[in-house]
């Protein structure tokens, strides 16, 4: 029996997954990944560092947290400064689709510049 994911996992995970690059060559220099704990998603890049090619980095860019009490999910962004930010053109859903969507569609440039 293998370990089931729920819902919202699956729907992270297929997201993060049509990000990455095909080609294994290329996600050695450039790749995607997602922690998630059941109500915080952070995707991130991973890269190798510039100046030490052998050692990966991850870059955060974008965080969806769940708010059980108000049946929500707010949308965050990674400013230059390091911290989370509220995506202020549409902060908030309670379909977790829809986060995925404006992540997606990155209208400002926030999540990948």
């Amino acid at each position: 029996m293998g370990i089931a994911i729920d819902i919202n996992e699956s729907t992270i995970k297929k997201y993060v997954e049509s990000l990455r690059p095909e080609d294994k060559k290329t996600r050695e220099q450039l790749d995607f990944g997602y922690s998630y704990d059941g109500k915080v998603a952070i995707l991130y890049e991973v890269r190798p560092f510039w100046n030490n090619p052998e050692e990966l980095q991850t870059i955060e860019f974008a965080k969806i947290r769940f708010y059980k009490s108000r049946k929500e999910w707010n949308l965050y962004w990674m400013r230059a400064s390091g911290k989370w930010e509220l995506y202020e053109p549409f902060p908030k859903s309670t379909h977790l689709d829809q986060m995925i969507n404006v992540i997606k569609e990155d209208k400002y440039g926030c999540f990948f510049g």
